[in-house]
């Protein structure tokens, strides 16, 4: 089976800037995957390439098995596409929106209200129902244009900067209705620049600055890419400092340090498979262990990690 989306190799030139510089990623069928980078990384140039919106200079990009360049309609039938800007219909009410774009669909009229009702109670908006476009709130407008995506039950949806200026209620909502969207099985790419929006709920990452694309897979697998051996956090009963000390004298601990209170932070150079032995040593030396975990890098770490600030 086809990745839901598949890049190799994307390109994108305007004249002497080169906005997309080869970049390749998969996203699997049923994940959500974040599109992470700061203002004018390439996100939207990317975006629009998928949409069928833009011409890429070189390389290929598929949506759901089809070419974005020799088979857009077939993507336009399977992708909901959210931009990061929308023009409303101030003067129509919600249904007539809706309405609207389930008529340039070519759904058909007897069954346009049944799939405008589901869209309204999917996205919380029926008591909006016949509230003019313009009365509504940044959220809810954020909302209704994620109805208007999915007005023709798209398979793919590629979201870009949804949740930009939202308030923390309307995000939280917004990140809520996402996840249930992925339990209806939709796969969700979504791009952002706030890593704090997608670090819950994104199943995988894609990191791109200055048109390159950085690293992409789970936060795990990046997580292992960047990292030689296993970060510890050894909780202890007792003398953090000397706990730390001790671990220190192990052949295969690089650094070991007490980083608050009954917890020190241990750079393992083992593998996960030695880490028990690391255990008993400890051990054996008088540390009372109250608990070893693995530490996990936030996707803030992994972002200043693998990016460096450049712009294109």
């Amino acid at each position: 089976m086809a990745p839901a989306i598949e890049v190799h190799n994307l390109r994108k030139s305007y004249r002497n800037v080169e906005a997309l510089r080869g970049i390749s990623f998969t996203v699997e069928e049923g994940e959500i995957y974040g599109f992470i980078g700061p203002n004018g990384a390439g996100k939207t140039t990317t975006i629009k390439i998928l949409a069928t919106l833009l011409r890429p200079t070189s390389g290929t990009a598929k949506v759901g098995g089809y070419d974005v360049q020799s088979q857009p309609d077939d993507v336009r039938r399977i992708m909901g596409y959210m931009p990061d800007y929308f023009g409303v219909y101030n003067d129509l009410k919600v249904w007539e929106y809706l309405d609207f774009y389930a008529a340039a669909y070519r759904i058909p009229p007897v069954r346009r209200a049944k799939v405008i009702d589901d869209l309204l109670e999917l996205t919380d908006l029926g008591v909006k129902r016949d509230a003019f476009v313009n009365e509504l709130s940044k959220g809810m407008k954020q909302r209704l244009c994620l109805a208007r995506a999915l007005v023709h039950n798209p398979s793919i949806l590629v979201l870009d900067e949804p949740a930009a200026g939202l308030d923390p209620r309307a995000r939280i909502e917004l990140r809520d209705l996402l996840k249930e969207l992925r339990n209806m099985g939709k796969t969700i790419f979504i791009s952002s620049h706030i890593l704090t929006e997608l670090s819950d709920f994104c199943t995988s990452v894609g990191i791109i600055e200055a048109g390159k694309m950085m690293a992409s897979g789970s936060i795990q697998q990046i997580n292992q890419m960047l990292s030689s051996g296993v970060v510890l956090r050894v909780e202890v009963q007792g003398d953090a400092a000397q706990a730390a000390e001790v671990a220190r004298a192990y052949p295969k601990v690089k650094e070991a340090e007490e980083i608050e209170p009954g917890a020190v932070e241990v750079h393992f150079e083992g593998t996960h498979d030695e880490i028990p032995d690391f255990t008993s040593y400890l051990v054996q030396k008088g540390v009372r262990i109250i608990s070893i975990d693995e530490a996990i890098n936030t996707l803030e770490d992994i972002f200043m990690k693998v990016t460096k600030g450049e712009v294109t």
